[in-house]
């Protein structure tokens, strides 16, 4: 090997580290190994960045532009309204939701179409009295396997088109993918419904990570400051030592009828302000006396009568937050000093509600804790709960590093919540009643994506710019307002495939990829080519299954054209392999940001994927390998 070769290999092998271990998200990963590669000469500095403007880099970012648009035009609550129905049998409505999530993700980044559907499903577990672990991991899957069967249903695709261009001449074209990706889509939709489901651990089919999150244990409690308290001059944030240490959370504080506004946290405790506290019962008395605090003691409410018939009650004005939190006009008289902005319903504003969450890979709240991203003073929104994994924590959530899959239980006002989730870039599990309010803009929106890839199929115009027209258009229509234009892009893949491309390339004409290739040929040596791309199939989705799979498809790609040069037969069938491969990740929480989205909310464990991840693998290959071999022989 050469120098440049050992470099290369070097870089790679801790980029696959890195990326496994998984403390590092994969953009800074993959930018830093671009940077190192360039500081080592292995890829020359004009060449640098050409992977940020390469078609493959603009059509993912375009597609999720897309995808906002079609997602806000209300096109998928308009196909789903007529499909969900309660009461169906597991079976069959898995057979309907999965269907339908493959058929929307060969369309749409497969990531929106199962944020879309999610909360449909979740919805639909509750009314049926069933754990949504029995149907969010069949979703997910079929999600994954729906993105098989166009060029833009999944990144992979997409860089498998563009290497094949780069090698060929000629990319793969839209629906070249479909004969393939639809079977394996057929076949995996039809075992996730029938048999999946069934292999989970009976535990995790019960469990309803969502629902017991709610189960607090927790009230919100008035408590006066009087003028010997010890909270007097302080700041709301000082006290977030004594509040932790006794497992309380001082969600607002109320002056002269007032619940005062986000800044509020920097406002100096007055004597006779209120303090709004969510505690459980158990830890009130000892917040109470650690800061001379005293019990609120206004004409009696109900909530009051039912306190004083129940001693084991804690006592002052006490609200169990499992009911609607309204702390309004008709409930106690408290305002909140910016909800009268809102006039044309200032009570909405008012109210104190749960909603709860899950946190999507990337998300800008991702690896921070509440109290760094500042959630509560940014937005007036409090972090009460978290479950992760199925285990439900409330010690010092506001502190906890948070991940993908958690699921978050907030606390504020209804607006507030929404802007909250969105800024922080988690999903809503809260489905949305699948109400189109117009039902014009979802027919325009699907219409202007279907003549877009209509008449890129046909060769009349090049895919990004037909998605770019798209992109315009929905713009200039409102279909995605300009504040979200940004948003929709997930930059942390396009910073992926921007720095991994110029790295594939420098391995490629470095001779690394045919090294690799040989390497293959010669472990198979006597074997016939379908046997080859067997072997190949199982490595790279063995790769995927750990690792990002758009990474997956960059390192694999070329090492696939490599062996169907050393063997000399048509190297489509090989990509065809790598592009099946690279997207079938189903042991691992880890290998599809689908999987780990669904993680929480399923109340799912690391060790629950494989149970039905690894049968719908060997299915998939067992399907793909012989309908590639027909679709694109050797």
């Amino acid at each position: 090997m050469t120098s440049e070769q050992y470099i290369l290999f070097g870089i790679l092998g801790a980029l696959f580290v890195l990326l496994v271990w998984g403390r590092i998200r994969y953009d800074i990963v993959a930018f830093g190994a671009l940077i190192v590669a360039v500081i080592l000469n292995v890829v020359p500095s004009a060449k640098a960045f050409e992977g940020f403007g390469h078609p493959a880099t603009i059509i993912i970012a375009l597609v999720l532009v897309v995808s906002r648009g079609l997602a806000n035009a209300g096109a998928v609550d308009l196909v789903a309204r007529f499909f969900v129905r309660a009461g169906r049998s597991v079976s069959t409505h898995i057979s309907i939701m999965a269907g339908l999530g493959a058929a929307l993700s060969a369309v749409m980044n497969n990531v929106g179409a199962l944020a879309l559907l999610m909360p449909v499903d979740m919805q639909a577990a509750e009314k049926a009295k069933r754990s949504p672990a029995l149907t969010l991991m069949p979703l997910s899957f079929a999600t994954i396997l729906g993105g098989l069967v166009t060029l833009i249903g999944t990144p992979p695709n997409i860089i498998i088109s563009s290497i094949r261009e780069r090698e060929i001449g000629k990319p793969f074209q839209m629906f070249d993918y479909a004969p393939v990706g639809i079977a394996c889509a057929v076949v995996g939709v039809v075992f996730v419904a029938l048999v999946g489901w069934r292999l989970l651990p009976k535990a995790t089919r019960e469990r309803q990570s969502a629902k017991e999150l709610y189960e607090l244990g927790s009230y919100l409690v008035e408590l006066n400051v009087g003028a010997e308290s010890k909270t007097v001059g302080k700041a709301l944030s000082d006290l977030d030592d004594e509040s932790d240490e006794n497992g309380v959370a001082v969600v607002a504080l109320i002056r002269n009828g007032q619940r005062m506004p986000g800044y509020a946290r920097w406002l100096k405790v007055m004597a006779g302000d209120v303090l709004l506290v969510e505690t459980p019962a158990e830890a009130l008395d000892g917040f109470v006396n650690a800061l001379e605090l005293s019990y609120v003691d206004p004409v009696k409410t109900e909530a009051e009568t039912e306190t004083e018939a129940d001693p084991k009650s804690p006592p002052g004005r006490v609200v169990n937050p499992m009911q609607p939190l309204s702390t309004g006009a008709g409930s106690d008289g408290v305002k909140d000093a910016n909800d009268e902005k809102d006039e044309k319903d200032p009570e909405k504003s008012r109210e104190l509600e749960l909603m709860e969450v899950v946190v999507r890979p990337g998300a800008m709240i991702e690896g921070r804790t509440a109290a760094g991203a500042r959630v509560q003073e940014a937005h007036g929104v409090w972090l009460i709960g978290l479950s992760r994994e199925g285990r439900k924590i409330t010690n010092r959530v506001r502190h906890m590093s948070l991940r993908a899959g958690d699921i978050l239980l907030l606390m504020g006002a209804e607006d507030r919540l929404r802007g909250a989730s969105e800024w922080m870039g988690t999903l809503p599990l809260a489905a949305r009643g699948l109400q189109v309010t117009d039902s014009t803009k979802a027919v325009l929106a699907g219409g202007l994506f279907a003549a877009a890839i209509t008449l890129s199929s046909i060769g009349f115009l090049y895919l990004p710019i037909a998605l770019a027209a798209v992109t315009i258009i929905y713009v200039l229509l409102n279909i995605v307002p300009l504040r979200q234009l940004y948003d929709s892009i997930e930059w942390p893949v396009v910073v992926l495939i921007g720095s991994l491309i110029p790295i594939g390339a420098a391995l490629e004409s470095s001779g690394g990829t045919q090294l690799l290739a040989s390497g293959l040929v010669e472990v198979s040596r006597g074997a016939p080519p379908w046997v080859v791309l067997t072997i190949l199939m199982v490595v790279t989705m063995t790769l995927s299954d750990v690792m990002n799979n758009t990474a997956t498809a960059v390192i694999a790609a070329p090492i696939a054209i490599g062996v169907a040069k050393n063997l000399g037969v048509n190297p489509d069938p090989f990509l065809m392999a790598v592009a099946i491969a690279a997207s079938c990740a189903f042991l691992t929480p880890i290998g599809h940001k689908n999987n780990t989205l669904i993680m929480g909310p399923g109340g799912y464990r690391f060790g629950d994927y494989w149970r039905m991840g690894l049968p719908l693998e060997i299915l998939v290959i067992a399907v793909a390998v012989p309908m590639i071999l027909y679709v694109w022989p050797f």
